[in-house]
């Protein structure tokens, strides 16, 4: 998923003419892939907005919305993965009308049973937190590391040695982890509209209720990390003890091992359960919340 790329790389604001143009271009039948990118690149602007609009109206609808800042964010990230899946499946449903094919793909998207972004909790607190670090690592190897502490409390150097890394591999981990506490969770927290409030309420539940907080914790990830796992490459699945045996065995593998096992709580523990896999100095990870970098 490169939502957060696509919104960082849209055109500057055409005119309004130039936008009635681009517009009714969108209504007509484009025969070509290369025709649908022309006329599709003239108009994403007004394409993110109808994706956008679409999915504020279905919130309002389910009465999950609520005007503020975090939701309106919320809408905009989801309208802009809509918009990216649409740029990716477009050239290959032409002939077609762009505005049309658009709005089947959104209407196809929330009308199955449980479409991701209707779930209620991800519209908390705390499932923002979650769904917002899950969003970023699909797009940023820094994010996607600081899944491991995150979810589970691990550091760089566990980090390394539970994936089995070794030589220039490890350092990579260790700046990571540098470029995100420097930087990476604080621009995270405020792209999620989560505010110091926000923050200082997780803090609380955890050292009053640090058992349920988990607990909820866990049944969020695990549900998002289903969601996000799409965005890997065909050729990362789950795989079977014997497959991670192996693969630990014969040393290969490392950047599966880094982006499957951040993203896979079952695939993580049976991992661990290797003995290749195994550290001493490492209890078999759980879920354990940290809020901070």
């Amino acid at each position: 998923m490169i939502h957060a790329r696509m919104i960082g790389t849209l055109p500057k604001a055409p005119s309004t003419s130039e936008q009635s143009v681009a517009v009714t271009r969108l209504d007509r039948v484009v025969t070509t892939a290369e025709e649908f990118d022309r006329v599709v690149a003239q108009a994403l602007p007004e394409l993110l907005d109808r994706a956008t609009s679409y999915t504020k109206r279905f919130l309002r609808e389910t009465g999950q919305w609520s005007d503020d800042v975090a939701h309106e964010k919320f809408v905009l990230r989801w309208g802009a993965e809509y918009l990216e899946r649409f740029l990716v499946c477009g050239r290959s449903e032409v002939p077609c009308r762009p505005l049309f094919l658009l709005d089947s793909l959104v209407a196809k998207q929330h009308s199955q049973p449980e479409p991701f972004c209707y779930h209620p909790d991800l519209l908390t607190p705390l499932g923002r937190l979650i769904d917002g670090l899950l969003a970023r690592a699909a797009v940023s190897r820094d994010a996607l590391i600081a899944l491991y502490h995150h979810c589970y409390g691990l550091g760089p150097g566990q980090v390394i040695a539970l994936l089995g890394m070794t030589g220039p591999e490890s350092q990579r981990i260790y700046k990571n982890f540098q470029r995100w506490r420097d930087s990476g969770w604080q621009r995270t927290m405020d792209d999620l509209g989560l505010t110091a409030d926000d923050i200082a309420e997780f803090q609380r539940q955890q050292a009053h209720h640090r058992h349920r907080f988990n607990h909820d914790a866990e049944r969020l990830i695990r549900f998002a990390q289903t969601h996000y796992r799409k965005s890997e490459p065909d050729h990362y699945p789950c795989l079977s003890d014997v497959e991670w045996r192996d693969m630990f065995a014969q040393g290969y593998g490392t950047d599966y091992r880094v982006w499957h096992l951040a993203l896979c709580v079952d695939c993580l523990h049976a991992a661990w359960d290797i003995g290749d896999a195994r550290v001493a100095t490492i209890e078999k990870p759980r879920v354990d919340v940290r809020i901070h970098p």
